[in-house]
């Protein structure tokens, strides 16, 4: 069992979610209420840092 180090809000509706021991810094995470996308961006003793997550673009066989 993993357990939360810290609570963090989402960015576009400020829903709080916990921010698990297992994430590292790159890990995408979803939104529960919302769907955004955030991405962590900082991790550290004092807490997590979030960003919203980078879109995926197409392309298009390039």
């Amino acid at each position: 069992m993993t357990l939360a180090t810290a609570v963090a809000g989402c960015l576009v509706c400020d829903t709080e979610f916990e921010v698990r021991d297992d994430w590292e810094k790159g890990e995408i995470t979803e939104c529960a209420a919302c769907g955004q996308e955030h991405e962590v961006v900082e991790k550290s003793a004092a807490g997590v840092r979030l960003d919203l997550a980078p879109e995926v673009e197409e392309d298009w066989g390039e």
